[in-house]
């Protein structure tokens, strides 16, 4: 027999925290490591979408560094060192940095702000940069809430929302689509 999917325990609005610990599905920590994997899920669409085997080895690699996140927001923290949750490094955010210059070597300079659009690699691209952003702001308000998370998540991430506007930009330059310009209205 397969194992169920479903458990029924969170019928009431309560899930547990890796380690055990009961908490509501609205707090923050929930909302942080579901962000987390909505991201995920974007990065997978975005692979979907954007055939290049250097940029889809990359998402390959950032899909299994938001799986550690999720991990580590996911525990309580008061038992994650009794557990073996991977790590989260530096040099992963070193990586992003290299992949964002590799890109930003080919592209042509940015003499406009780019509004989403032109394809939907593209557009994929900029929502899923979105959505990393909004993952960010999660881990930053359990920060002021006192709640623990490692600085080093809201770094990667802040680290992996540029790296996906330049992937953005990378995807339209590679499928040679013109960039949207935005043209602000005056008057």
């Amino acid at each position: 027999m397969a194992l169920k999917i479903y458990t029924k325990t969170g019928d009431l609005g309560k899930t547990s925290l890796i380690g055990g610990t009961k908490v509501p599905k609205s707090h923050i920590r929930i909302d942080a490591y579901g962000t987390i994997d909505e991201l995920n899920s974007y990065i997978g669409l975005l692979g979907d979408y954007f055939h290049h085997s250097a940029a889809n080895s990359t998402l390959k690699e950032i899909q299994d560094r938001l799986f550690t996140i999720g991990s580590s927001l996911a525990c309580d923290p008061d038992k994650e060192p009794l557990m073996k949750i991977p790590d989260l490094k530096e040099t992963d955010i070193t990586f992003l940095e290299h992949e964002i210059d590799r890109m930003n070597d080919v592209l042509p300079v940015m003499k406009f702000f780019v509004l989403p659009g032109g394809h939907a690699a593209v557009s994929t691209a900029h929502v899923t940069r979105c959505v990393c952003r909004r993952a960010e702001r999660c881990c930053v308000a359990m920060q002021e809430h006192e709640l623990f998370v490692e600085p080093l998540v809201i770094k990667y991430l802040n680290r992996l929302s540029d790296y996906l506007f330049v992937l953005g930009r990378f995807i339209a330059h590679e499928l040679q689509v013109a960039e949207v310009a935005w043209k602000p209205r005056v008057g």
